[in-house]
């Protein structure tokens, strides 16, 4: 009987090693997320941004209040203030710029040719970013959302102002604004698979997220409806945003639901099949 060879032995050693489960690559994806320095600073700045934006809107309103006039005391809308859209534009390219970093920096090293030699199971892979990637931005989303509205309402108490959760349009807007982070994150990870650099990666999902809703115009039927099928203009929608007037074609709450979740599901299906079919 002839003694192995050293190929048969690795060959043999391969076979008995067990696949990798998922619960790995999670804890895989989990690490590499936060092995990113931009992770620490993005999070960081919409936690901050968001927050600071808020409170500063409420202690404005709260110091303004006693010169207003009854009519708009009566038309004031203090959820606008727990989501002003100037603190939120930070949140909205923040999360996108943490999505797009998440692949398209893997692809930049070349670590992301370790990753499927070490996993052939690209399909595995692509599911397990994609959920660490959701479930961070959610939690923080919750928590950046919660956060907001509880400070900035509990500043306008003081006059009688506030707001609470069950005030009509308060959830449905903690809510929306919660799961926005977690919508553009996404649409950042789709972005960086189909373009696998980093910067044109960011600048594609800031395109699509804060300059390609000033494209339409919101006179024409057609046009507005297309502006209004667009992540941002739905989340503005869903927190009742005062710059939506403007809107002749006004969307519909459940349109404006139907879109928000549309697109983090696109943009997934994009990434999985560009990690799928494109060799790295």
């Amino acid at each position: 009987m002839t003694a192995p060879t050293e190929a048969t032995r690795s060959a043999g050693r391969r076979a008995v090693e067990p696949a990798a489960r998922f619960r790995d690559l999670l804890a895989a994806e989990w690490l590499k997320l936060w092995s990113l320095r931009s992770t620490y600073g993005s999070l960081a700045l919409i936690a901050v941004s968001a927050v600071l934006f808020s409170v500063r809107a409420a202690l404005a309103d709260h110091h303004n209040w006693p010169g207003y006039s009854a009519e708009r005391q009566a038309a004031f809308d203090p959820i606008h203030d727990a989501f002003p859209e100037e603190g939120w534009l930070f949140v909205i390219l923040a999360a996108g710029a943490v999505g797009a970093v998440t692949i398209a920096a893997e692809y930049a090293s070349g670590q992301i040719r370790t990753t499927f030699a070490a996993v052939p199971a690209r399909a595995a892979v692509a599911a397990a970013k994609v959920l660490v990637l959701a479930t961070v931005m959610l939690v923080v989303g919750v928590l950046t959302a919660g956060v907001s509205f509880g400070l900035s309402q509990a500043i306008l108490a003081d006059r009688g102002a506030g707001a609470s959760l069950g005030d009509p349009g308060a959830l449905r807007a903690v809510v929306a604004s919660a799961l926005l982070l977690p919508v553009c994150a996404l649409i950042g990870l789709g972005f960086g698979a189909l373009l696998r650099h980093t910067a044109p990666a960011i600048v594609a999902t800031t395109g699509l997220l804060l300059l390609l809703p000033l494209a339409f115009d919101l006179e024409n039927r057609w046009t507005a409806a297309i502006h209004n099928a667009l992540p941002v203009p739905a989340w503005e929608r869903l927190v009742a945003n005062p710059y939506i007037q403007f809107n002749e074609h006004l969307a519909t709450v459940p349109g404006s639901w139907v879109a928000l979740a549309a697109w983090p599901v696109v943009a997934t299906l994009v990434a999985a099949l560009v990690v799928h079919r494109r060799e790295p």
